[in-house]
């Protein structure tokens, strides 16, 4: 037989195999074969039919065996014959078919033989074919997107870090000489007993804002208008009182002045209005952003390497904990408490002998060394 096949083909509905291969048929299939919902066997093979394959034979969902090899079609295959569940053979070999091959549905079972010798298809290996091209450049794209994430998630993270550090050391540089000033002209003064007594209403509970073993401490307001507070230390303890008011650095709690007669003993102490680190870590009453959490943490190092590394003896702080980091207006961390400090002189020989503890930070009794002692900083 000899010609093209007829529009006509697509009223036989009841056709359930239709063998037409080693003829002489010319031209496309017809699109209108697509209403042949019954065929389950097609055979065209041995053909001289060109065009391509028609998108409609996808609506033949009784399929289950094409042969279409042997001829002159091209055009590339149709995804959407993936549907096709019951398809079991599907031979295009020796045609001119391009593009990818379906991977899905039938696809997933089928030959390589049955796509062999055609102008350029490709697809997955297991067809023995060239990988998609565009395949590799979606893998190109993909790691250049994963790369410029990366980047743009470094840039997130470093960018705001080194914006908020310098922004940290020029409010502090800033702020320094102000408390330098208002704060030298309090150490001029020289604080009584009685003062301290009227300033702080007789050390009365009303203005008591903490206390510890060594003592407590209490909230005055000094005849100037200017906020004090006033350590008080329990006379009781045996313990060495060491004066550490030659330290001065901005993230120290500034000892002003003392106050000691035979049965008294304070120290007049910078005042820090929003209280302790505790109260922000451990309360659900208050909240430190992740700027004001990388501020502090930055002052508390700054106050250890000062007092490792800048004072004329080494000092060993040994109880670093939020309640003895204290913030100021303007939320600047300072360290105080030095009841339990150790201080080292060139040879590193321990002065102040007594070995103290906060529970949960370092236990009572422990063994400690230089290097324990300097590098310990909680986290």
């Amino acid at each position: 037989m000899i010609g093209s096949l007829p529009p006509e083909i697509g009223n036989l509905k009841a056709a359930t195999q239709m063998a037409l291969s080693m003829n002489q048929f010319s031209n496309e299939i017809p699109r209108e074969i697509g209403g042949l919902q019954n065929l389950a066997y097609l055979s065209l093979r041995h053909n001289k039919l060109q065009g391509p394959i028609p998108d409609s034979m996808s609506n033949m969902t009784g399929f289950e065996f094409i042969d279409l090899s042997h001829n002159n079609m091209s055009g590339i295959t149709p995804k959407s014959l993936e549907k096709l569940q019951n398809l079991k053979y599907f031979n295009i070999s020796i045609n001119k078919f391009y593009g990818e091959i379906p991977s899905g549905g039938p696809f997933k079972n089928l030959s390589s033989q049955f796509f062999m010798y055609n102008e350029s298809l490709c697809g997955s290996s297991r067809f023995s074919v060239p990988p998609w091209p565009t395949s590799s450049k979606h893998r190109s794209n993909r790691k250049n997107l994963l790369v410029l994430f990366l980047l743009l998630g470094i840039a997130l993270v470093v960018v705001p870090s080194t914006f908020i550090f310098f922004w940290i050391r020029y409010r502090k540089g800033k702020r320094a000489p102000q408390e330098a000033d208002s704060l030298s002209a309090i150490t001029r003064e020289r604080i009584s007993y009685y003062e301290l007594l009227q300033t702080t209403d007789a050390l009365s509970e009303s203005n008591l804002i903490g206390s510890g073993i060594f003592g407590s401490v209490y909230k005055g307001v000094l005849r100037s208008g200017i906020t004090i507070a006033v350590k008080v230390f329990n006379l009781q303890l045996d313990v060495a009182f060491k004066s550490f008011d030659i330290l001065r650095h901005r993230n120290l709690v500034k000892v002003i002045t003392s106050c000691s007669n035979l049965g008294f003993k304070a120290l007049v102490l910078e005042y820090m209005p929003n209280g302790s680190l505790d109260k922000y870590l451990y309360s659900h009453n208050y909240f430190l952003d992740i700027r004001q959490r990388l501020s502090i943490m930055i002052d508390v190092a700054c106050a250890l390497e000062y007092l490792h590394h800048g004072c004329a003896l080494l000092v060993i702080h040994c109880d670093v904990k939020p309640s003895n980091v204290f913030l100021d207006e303007d939320m600047v961390a300072h360290l105080t408490d030095f009841g339990i400090s150790k201080l080292l002189g060139e040879d590193e020989s321990d002065l102040h002998t007594k070995m103290l503890a906060t529970l949960g930070y370092i236990a009572l009794g422990t063994p400690f060394s230089f290097a324990d002692l300097t590098f310990s900083f909680p986290t």
